[in-house]
């Protein structure tokens, strides 16, 4: 048995003790004891606790892997990603005001991908336990909508049905307006009479949709999401942000920086999240490189009452990035690249000099480096939002808002 003292959190939330050693589900100050194997110290005991260490809200923490950081107070854990932000910007010589996270309560994500076996007696469906590919049953998570537990004896249904003895089915469902949208990948091969179980499951659990493996085989109804005043039906496995209060917390910001802008260009738009509710004061550009998703957008802004021109644009951004000229004449651009970012857009953006751009990112290392090429363009930083829809886990997003000269007033907080 080996004693340590844990220095800080790492990136994935796991304590970290000089060596490096790493240790899960403790906290910086904390004395534990445990049996090392190679950089991990397993099945760790605490002999000095935190004063911010807690008592986990949700039975399932100790086994199940979706959480990281239920053992910390809710305080200590906000300030730990605002700080995680602060390092990144520090790492790229970038100082600024990093504001307190948005947090989203409980109960309240929409989308989760449960991992799902056939076994003798019929199914076993749930999340990953930590650092394992061993599925624990979670009927009782404290993160998850209820409409999303109580989806946990479809997903069971649907693994006795199409998962092989051997592997793994991933079914993601999703909550919108219409009722549960269900897509199933790692099945079996689909023939005629499972096609009609599948379609049996669809409708006695009244799904939307299914979609297996990139086939829809049941549609009761379009699956619907609202986006300020549009309505948007989503295509199979659309991005989505993962609570509705990350995204109006997003979004608020978002609209906050953009401010009076006519015209906005959205960069990796998806199917509306900022696009459809700037329409309501700007015009809009919309790119996105998914075909069903730009098209899900244009469905929805043409439906809707009350909102300005809004065109769409189905392009590669990491291939073929929009250049200064395309850009000219817009006033203000929102980006939100995947967790990679989007170095030559954001090259681009800058030599364009857009007046306004707010940056929406789910990684504070790319976006530090995005800052500090648009920081050197001559662009002033605002302040930093954290919006934490990802409660308990180590996963942070940002939106901040990227000015010409110096940080102005638009960018301050009411």
């Amino acid at each position: 048995m080996e004693q340590h003292r844990i220095q800080r959190l790492g990136h994935r939330g796991d304590g970290v003790a000089e060596g490096p050693v790493y240790v899960p589900l403790t906290l910086p100050g904390e004395l534990v004891e445990g049996q090392r194997e190679g950089d991990r110290l397993l099945d760790p005991r605490v002999l000095e606790p935190s004063p911010h260490r807690v008592r986990p809200p949700c039975r399932h923490y100790k086994s199940c892997g979706g959480c990281q950081l239920q053992h910390g107070s809710d305080a200590f854990v906000a300030e730990w990603k605002r700080e995680a932000v602060l390092a990144a910007l520090s790492s790229q010589g970038i100082q600024a005001q990093v504001l307190p996270p948005d947090t989203s309560p409980p109960a309240t994500r929409r989308r989760a991908t449960f991992s799902a076996r056939r076994t003798k007696k019929g199914a076993l469906a749930g999340f990953h336990a930590r650092a394992s590919d061993v599925i624990v049953e979670v009927p009782e998570c404290r993160l998850l909508h209820p409409d999303l537990l109580g989806a946990l004896p479809m997903v069971e249904a649907l693994a006795t049905l199409g998962a092989s003895r051997k592997g793994e089915l991933s079914v993601t469902v999703t909550r919108t307006e219409t009722g549960l949208d269900v897509a199933a990948r790692g099945g079996k091969p689909l023939d005629g009479p499972m096609r009609l179980d599948l379609a049996q499951v669809c409708a006695r659990h009244d799904l939307a949709r299914l979609d297996w493996d990139g086939e829809v085989i049941a549609q009761a109804r379009a699956s619907v999401i609202r986006f300020g005043r549009a309505r948007v039906a989503l295509p199979p496995g659309a991005f989505l942000q993962a609570t509705p209060e990350g995204e109006a917390a997003l979004l608020r910001e978002v609209r906050r920086i953009v401010g009076d802008a006519g015209r906005v260009i959205d960069l990796f738009a998806g199917c509306g999240t900022f696009a459809l509710p700037l329409a309501e004061r700007a015009e809009v550009h919309a790119v996105e490189g998914d075909a069903a998703m730009i098209a899900a957008l244009d469905g929805g802004w043409r439906h809707a009452q009350g909102l300005k021109r809004v065109t769409t644009e189905a392009r590669d951004l990491f291939r073929r990035p929009l250049l200064p000229d395309e850009l000219s004449g817009f006033d203000a651009a929102v980006i939100d690249p995947p967790r990679a970012g989007a170095a030559a857009q954001i090259a681009a953006l800058a030599d364009a000099r857009l007046p306004r751009i707010a940056h929406v990112s789910c990684n504070p290392s790319t976006f530090a480096r995005d800052a500090s090429a648009l920081i050197g363009a001559g662009y002033g930083l605002g302040p930093v939002k954290v919006v934490d829809q990802f409660r308990w886990s180590a996963h942070v997003e940002i939106v901040a808002g990227f000015t010409l000269g110096p940080a102005q007033d638009l960018f301050s907080q009411e």
